[in-house]
């Protein structure tokens, strides 16, 4: 039983932290640029942190809603599951960033690079895409949008269920 006890307690220690970083996320809401931090379910809802390097941090499941993101670097950041509802993300760098699951409903995206960047699940109804750069059509069948999104002349999104 105690070689158990022990063996848990290694394999725990050894584990990574995945829990958010409260001094990383309060340095971003604070207005700093924080790249490969742990932001994970961070508030930054409602929040103006334009030319912003959260270049490969962890978002996952943060609030952006109604943000003013403009010239930030997010590239290979983890955003699965956000909620970036209205928010204005003009040329944000997304490249090769995982959006998978994003809220991203009514967001402005104007000069947004999307190159890499996966989009499965993404619900992107009514958000103004048609100025965004690297988006192809294979990133877009993944996602969904509505009669409201604005897309590229050559591209369209499946309509959300």
């Amino acid at each position: 039983m105690k070689t158990v006890a022990l063996a848990l307690m290694f394999s725990l220690a050894a584990a990574p932290a995945l829990a958010q970083n409260a001094a990383q996320i309060a340095k971003v809401q604070g207005g700093a640029s924080c790249p490969h931090c742990n932001l994970f379910q961070a508030d930054l809802g409602n929040k103006v942190l334009k030319s912003r390097n959260l270049a490969g941090s962890r978002l996952r499941q943060s609030d952006m809603s109604l943000s003013v993101l403009n010239y930030s670097n997010m590239s290979h950041a983890d955003l699965r599951d956000i909620n970036g509802y209205g928010a204005l993300f003009n040329s944000v760098n997304f490249g090769g960033a995982d959006l998978t699951n994003a809220t991203l409903v009514g967001a402005d995206f104007a000069g947004a690079n999307f190159r890499d960047a996966k989009l499965n699940g993404v619900n992107i109804s009514g958000a103004e895409m048609d100025k965004s750069l690297g988006l192809a059509q294979r990133q877009l069948d993944v996602a969904c949008g509505d009669e409201k999104t604005l897309l590229p002349k050559h591209l369209h999104v499946p309509a959300c269920k």
